[in-house]
């Protein structure tokens, strides 16, 4: 299992067109992947999952994946958290 803390820098958080783009980033690993944020885990892959977190930018989550391409599905999601758009 592969798991970072990672600061949300984008501007509107993971809220609608950062949290889609998000989701399709999340949907291109075969990998389970979990956020976690104040206490809830969501699914990354489900759009109304990920919106149900409340993210919003200075925020840090907590992304997990576990299976084949882990780090890179890691890797990858976190480095689109921390964009500033």
């Amino acid at each position: 299992m592969t798991v970072e803390e990672v600061r949300v820098n984008l501007e509107s958080g993971l809220h609608a067109r950062p949290a889609t783009k998000f989701v399709n980033l999340a949907k291109g690993f075969r990998s389970k992947i979990t956020i976690s944020h104040n206490g809830k885990t969501a699914d990354p892959k489900s759009i109304i999952a990920l919106l149900s977190l409340n993210v919003q930018k200075g925020n840090i989550i907590t992304i997990a994946a576990e299976g084949e391409d882990e780090a890179q599905a890691v890797a990858a999601l976190s480095a689109y958290a921390r964009e500033t758009e």
